[in-house]
């Protein structure tokens, strides 16, 4: 059965978000706002999340805020009780929260790693573990990983964060797998490539250097806009981004390469970033910064089109690199 048409239609109007503080949740929580869809939102930060919350009921939706860290999975469950209380159902969850620790691995303190396992791994399933069995109740609902171009290739300088996501890939496989007698359940994965966000701001950073990340970066409403979608068109896997459509063609015949390119652009960064202090980041608190959905890491218009030109032909280089390298293996049998 074709999962990504739904047997029985049922609209979307009742929503779950977690990490909905800043970034890409804020942009969601928003979007569906607009939708008039009655919202549950949750993170760690209380403050910050009630003033998405006004955000939102400034748009006419209602909002129940529930502060939690996803990592406790009592709390997700209570969370999912009371969204099923305030809503009466739930139709769609987002399973939104994501932190990281950059540096090389060694670098990093196995606290920081172990934390970040746990908020992106461990948390996503405390959400799936908490929804399902109501989704199952109800015959219906949508459940949205939000992964990342990370899920689909090696992260040097941010191990820890490549695992957690290559790990949300596999269970959300066999998530899906469990709910094929399901027609009318469906498991939603997004992958990002790099977006605009507070997160880089935020994250734990153990490299001693200022971090970006490179252009071309994705508005967060372009991928809040790609998970409203999902609320009317459910689809197992949602790429976003031109890195992104790379990675997945050029990850089965050259992962090793791959991995080395990321690793020697990112020493190449690192090599001349300005100094910024070690931090942990929001990896065991939450930011002091109320956030906001973008992070300010775009660069202005001219900047952009030179730099997506430069990025345009490097993943061109790529292509017929790996094109060649595939070519080579085949002829080689």
């Amino acid at each position: 059965m074709d999962k990504s048409r739904r047997s029985t239609r049922t609209p979307c109007t009742h929503i779950v978000i977690t990490g909905a503080s800043s970034g890409i949740g804020q942009a969601t929580a928003e979007a569906f706002a607009g939708r008039g869809a009655k919202l549950v939102l949750a993170a760690r930060d209380g403050e910050a999340l009630e003033a998405v919350a006004e955000r939102c009921r400034r748009a006419g939706a209602e909002v129940l805020t529930v502060p939690l860290d996803i990592a406790d999975a009592e709390a997700v469950r209570q969370l999912a009780q009371s969204a099923r209380d305030f809503c009466g159902s739930i139709d769609l969850w987002f399973s939104n929260v994501g932190v990281g620790a950059v540096g090389k691995f060694v670098d990093v303190p196995i606290e920081a790693h172990e934390r970040t396992i746990r908020s992106n791994l461990i948390g996503h399933m405390n959400d799936a573990h908490a929804v399902l069995p109501i989704f199952m109740a109800q015959r219906h609902g949508i459940f949205v990983n939000m992964i990342s171009l990370g899920g689909l290739t090696g992260t040097p300088h941010a191990a820890a964060y490549g695992a957690s996501k290559f790990g949300l890939r596999g269970f959300s496989e066999a998530l899906r797998a469990e709910m094929t007698e399901w027609p009318d359940i469906h498991i939603c994965d997004v992958y990002p490539a790099f977006v605009d966000t507070p997160a880089l701001r935020h994250a734990g950073n153990y490299t001693g250097k200022a971090l970006t990340a490179p252009p071309p970066m994705l508005d967060p409403r372009r991928v809040a806009a790609a998970i409203v979608g999902l609320a009317d068109r459910p689809r197992d896997s949602v790429p976003l981004g031109a890195p992104t459509w790379f990675v997945r063609f050029a990850h089965p015949l050259a992962p090793s390469l791959l991995s080395r390119i990321g690793n020697l652009a990112f020493g190449r960064y690192f090599a001349s970033a300005e100094r910024a202090p070690v931090s942990r980041g929001n990896l065991f608190d939450p930011p002091r910064d109320n956030g906001g959905i973008d992070g300010g890491f775009r660069k202005p218009a001219p900047e952009r089109r030179r730099a997506v030109l430069s990025v345009g032909a490097g993943v061109a280089a790529g292509v017929l690199l790996l094109g060649l390298l595939s070519a080579r293996r085949s002829f080689g049998r």
